[in-house]
């Protein structure tokens, strides 16, 4: 889990590749549930909510 005091400090370069990672993982969690079954759910809430951070962060105004 990502806090968002963590996501605040990182460069923009590094949130908008974070984004696409967890992107792409989230893809693959629920790929993964709908095919084999998988009863881990919350992984995939777990990382909507990093990505909604990481997003948020991205998006607020930086005070210089």
């Amino acid at each position: 889990m990502i806090k968002y005091s963590e996501a605040a400090k990182m460069s923009e370069k590094d949130l908008v590749t974070k984004v696409a990672a967890l992107k792409t993982e989230l893809f693959n969690a629920k790929f993964a549930r709908h095919t084999s079954g998988a009863t881990a759910t919350q992984n995939a809430r777990t990382i909507r909510k990093d990505i909604a951070r990481l997003l948020t962060a991205k998006n607020a105004p930086k005070n210089k």
